[in-house]
């Protein structure tokens, strides 16, 4: 009687960060994942009709309290994204996914706001220009380093 090795069949191993079925890994487990989701879906849903009262209710035009710390800190936090990413996609640090997304989204909403409240004046010139010309590339960029880093 020969003794034999067993013989085990070799699994393929997933793609790195992703469960077999193709689905993101997350710490979430059990039912808090859906339930989550339905809350997020639900809430994105509920901001439609409130959309349109805003839209009919709000006046054309109001006066700013505090203007100039809304607009400092917007852009304090955009220096503190964009430094952030920098350092971190200089070192490869995987933290650098979260930060870059996060920046992306605040460039976005900087030039939106930019050219929305710059409409009719003076600076809506100026404020198309930066939100062509910087604002949004660099979100686009953030947002490819978020995206490769995940991939």
């Amino acid at each position: 009687m020969a003794l034999a090795a067993p013989q085990f069949q070799a699994r393929r191993p997933a793609a790195a960060g992703r469960a077999p079925a193709g689905r993101l890994r997350s710490g979430w487990t059990g039912r808090r994942l859906p339930r989550l989701a339905t809350v997020f879906t639900g809430c994105g849903v509920a901001l439609l009709p409130w959309m349109v009262v805003l839209a009919k209710t709000m006046p054309p035009t109001a006066e700013v309290s505090n203007w100039p710390a809304a607009w400092v800190g917007l852009d304090a936090m955009l220096a503190l994204g964009l430094t952030g990413t920098g350092l971190l996609l200089r070192t490869g640090d995987p933290r650098v996914v979260p930060v870059a997304a996060a920046t992306a989204a605040l460039l976005a909403m900087d030039a939106w706001f930019d050219v929305t409240t710059s409409l009719g004046t003076g600076g809506q010139g100026l404020a198309l220009l930066l939100a062509a010309g910087a604002e949004l590339p660099l979100a686009v960029a953030c947002a490819v380093v978020a995206a490769r880093r995940t991939a």
